[in-house]
């Protein structure tokens, strides 16, 4: 099994699963290309994930405040789209998009409620942009899934990777 912390909050991936810490200074364009915490290369797809956790002991209460305004607002969803497209860009470069590719977000927050996942999840969707041009010029997706979750949602629905909070 892997085990990677961000911040509080650790995920684990079961054996046989090759995941990376990716937002690090070790892929060299740190100064131009924003990138997504982790990226996982399962047999049919690779999943990129994202995690933001403004409950963090260390967050400041108008911090913490500042951040859910922006992410309910959507106005975060910006830096979601950015890290997606940076990281995909890096990986289709390097000759690793051979596969369909997830996008997760992880936001740790548990007052989110499904509304605000599936309205946040919905509008990011857009800001991909998950469908392509109308034209229909695109002949694959450069997204396959996105969704946006908390740590309930997120362990409901990606038990295979549980993600819990250390303290």
């Amino acid at each position: 099994m892997t085990v990677f912390t961000e911040g509080n909050l650790k995920i684990t991936f079961p054996s046989g699963v090759a995941a990376k810490k990716f937002d690090h200074s070790g892929h060299g364009l740190t100064h131009c290309m924003k990138a997504v915490d982790f990226i996982v290369e399962l047999i049919d797809r690779y999943l990129f994930i994202e995690f933001k956790d403004p409950e963090h002991p260390d967050s400041r209460k108008k911090d913490r405040k500042k951040f859910v305004e922006q992410f309910l607002s959507g106005k975060i969803d910006e830096d979601f789209k950015y890290k997606y497209r940076d990281s995909f860009l890096y990986e289709w470069a390097s000759g690793k998009t051979g596969k369909p590719v997830y996008y997760y977000v992880l936001v740790a927050l548990d007052t989110l409620t499904e509304a605000e996942l599936i309205t946040r999840t919905d509008d990011l969707k857009r800001k991909l942009p998950y469908e392509g041009p109308s034209t229909g010029a695109w002949k694959k997706r450069i997204v396959a899934g996105c969704a946006v979750f908390n740590i309930a949602t997120w362990n409901k629905n990606l038990s295979s990777y549980p993600v819990e909070r250390v303290r």
